[in-house]
């Protein structure tokens, strides 16, 4: 049987095949269940700045009501945003320490960021619980009408050296595609010091109800067809870049963690596809990779990875305009 075994962010994992930050990590009976299923990792469900945030300002807002709690002069904001920070935290601190007791596969800690404050103390804390490595999502508007685009760069880049000067861990960056040049982005965050790229970011998009006349969620979960984008700037980004890739995003079988290994993917991030078919369904893409190994003669994921990418080509840039031009002569 194929080997499957991989590294990520220095860890060695039995097959290239985690689970992403999500609903799905947020427990350990999950967490349980999924590596009973044959999950490589997990990455915990983020610890989010802005939920922390609006949380504090609720309250805070709610104390302004009554003035036997609240003055100019009290120390109830100080209060009231340290104590939700703390219970938030503790809360994280608990669910890491417990699935290092509970499995035995890298547990990835997730810090959602959207400013520079509170999260190197964060990162600290997260390291000394014991989790195997922490994951950056990192998110700043990229259509802010009062920012130009190194403005909101450099947000990211502030955030990552902050935090890998405060732990020892290694530290993905998980991003989104809106940027201007994202490939100079890609290269930035590994001069700043990331170990690993994460592409890309799955966003709630709105909709709208034309009968209710109300804004709505378009569907959360990926389809099949997102793995398109992320398979192109891993193809892009392979052998161009030394950190670890990991695809994330439309990865909903075995077909398509082969087509992301072989587009040059250090480990492929998987949620959707679980949350629709549940945990077992990582075991069924599993064997589906040991079928096509033995079927292309492969002993182990190295002798295939990036055979594909981008970089493996003679011209990639007249590849890919060829490609293009070819598809549509051929239309009509």
């Amino acid at each position: 049987m194929a080997d499957l075994t991989t590294k990520y962010l220095g860890l060695s994992l039995r097959n290239p095949i985690v689970i992403g930050s999500s609903g799905l990590t947020d427990n350990v009976e999950k967490l349980v269940e999924l590596e009973k299923n044959g999950a490589a990792a997990v990455v915990l469900k983020s610890l989010f700045e802005e939920q922390i945030l609006l949380e504090a300002d609720h309250k805070m807002k709610q104390a302004e009501k009554n003035d036997l709690i609240y003055s100019d002069y009290s120390e109830t904001f100080d209060y009231i945003d340290t104590h939700i920070k703390e219970k938030e935290l503790n809360n994280y601190i608990e669910l890491i320490k417990e699935a290092k007791k509970q499995i035995d596969i890298p547990v990835i800690a997730s810090i959602n960021a959207v400013t520079t404050s509170e999260w190197t103390g964060f990162a600290k804390q997260i390291e000394d619980a014991g989790a195997d490595a922490l994951e950056l999502n990192i998110f700043v508007m990229p259509f802010s009408f009062n920012k130009d685009c190194n403005e909101n760069e450099d947000t990211y880049y502030s955030v990552l050296r902050k935090v890998k000067e405060a732990v020892n861990i290694p530290v993905a960056v998980k991003i989104s595609p809106y940027f201007a040049n994202l490939g100079k982005v890609i290269t930035k965050l590994e001069e700043n010091g990331a170990d690993a790229i994460v592409m890309f970011n799955k966003f709630s998009s709105p909709d709208i109800d034309i009968n209710k006349q109300k804004l709505i969620h378009a569907d959360v979960l990926s389809k099949p067809s997102d793995i398109f984008n992320s398979l192109r700037w891993i193809s892009l980004s392979a052998n161009r870049v030394k950190v670890d890739l990991a695809a994330s995003t439309g990865i909903h079988d075995g077909e398509a963690v082969i087509k992301q290994l072989l587009a040059g993917a250090t480990v492929t991030q998987v949620v959707s596809t679980i949350f629709s078919n549940g945990p077992q369904k990582v075991n069924e893409m599993l064997n589906f990779m040991h079928d096509w190994m033995d079927e292309k003669g492969h002993n182990y994921v190295d002798q295939f990875r990036g055979n594909l990418s981008s970089s493996a080509s003679d011209n990639p840039e007249t590849f890919e305009r060829v490609q293009f031009m070819k598809y549509y002569s051929e239309i009509g």
